[in-house]
């Protein structure tokens, strides 16, 4: 369609600034003819757009048109960039035209200042379907059925009315309406297995926002005091706010963490470098624990 060609040459020229009709017209697989009369349809129309003859000459659009017309401040353009940049590395294997056309259209080619990647090293292709059907049934409003994994290691059959994903302490949730439980819920993607599209609709609002609440999951949580050696020193400034130094180089940090399997298996993770202070009945569970592991050995 002739409308979605003008649209092109407009994205084209915001990027290259200067380009010939020959050039034009094998990008978008038309005639040189067709390339100037689109010219002269896009000037109609009050568009800035011209063409000089001669050695460097070409199609143009006069500088910064465009640019001076956008309502957005350059540090909000910036911003919105840096969004494009964060939420497309959910698909990197995709190619972001919206990225490239809002590049364009705010005259900025640096956009790519910031790389995140949501993916785990391990696993990511499965990740990136299940996040991929996710998102197609949220903005479908369709139901879904899938297996999900509790902490407790049980798993169950569950059909949800999937409401939005969210990303919170390195890791994706979905955010639904559980038909089993009668509720709404949180699933950690990770846990979600056999996933299944179903044509069944739903009509439920969307909150603003899920993790407004200072415990959205509900859980019990116990302040630990560790005392970690110097070799956890990189842990420490990565995963710790409160924390001293010792003059041995040991750290004593303090985190706040759920109750029950998360815990052991939290301070399992540091293996001899962590001694787990405080409070008591942690330590007792620990020790418990270690002594069951160990009889496994014997």
């Amino acid at each position: 369609m002739q409308i979605n060609r003008l649209f092109q040459i407009i994205y084209i020229l915001l990027d290259k600034k200067s380009i010939t009709a020959s050039e034009l017209s094998e990008k978008l697989e038309v005639s040189t003819r067709t390339i100037y009369r689109d010219v002269e349809t896009l000037s109609m129309a009050g568009m800035p757009i011209y063409m000089s003859k001669g050695k460097g000459g070409g199609i143009s659009l006069l500088p910064d048109f465009i640019l001076n017309k956008t309502v957005l401040t350059e540090k909000e353009k910036a911003d919105v960039l840096a969004s494009l940049n964060a939420v497309n590395s959910v698909k990197p294997d995709e190619k972001d035209t919206a990225l490239q056309k809002l590049s364009s259209l705010f005259g900025k080619n640096n956009a790519d200042w910031v790389e995140v990647d949501f993916s785990s090293w391990s696993h990511g292709d499965e990740e990136r379907e299940i996040f991929e059907c996710l998102k197609s049934a949220i903005l479908s409003r369709k139901m879904i059925q899938f297996s999900y994994s509790s902490g407790k290691g049980e798993s169950s059959q569950r059909k949800v009315c999937p409401l939005k994903l969210g990303f919170k302490a390195q890791s994706w949730y979905l955010y639904g309406y559980c038909n089993e439980r009668q509720d709404y819920r949180f699933f950690k993607l990770r846990r979600i297995k056999n996933l299944q599209g179903l044509q069944e609709g739903f009509n439920l609002i969307t909150p603003p926002k899920i993790f407004s609440q200072s415990n959205v999951f509900n859980e019990e949580f116990v302040n630990l005091r560790l005392k970690l050696s110097p070799k956890m020193a990189y842990r420490v400034y990565d995963e710790f706010s409160q924390f001293e130094q010792l003059e041995d180089g040991s750290f004593i940090a303090e985190i706040t963490f759920p109750k029950g399997e998360w815990v052991f298996g939290y301070v399992a993770s540091f293996g001899e470098e962590c001694v787990v202070l405080e409070p008591e009945s942690i330590r007792e569970e620990i020790k418990n624990k270690l002594k069951n592991i160990l009889n496994n050995y014997i």
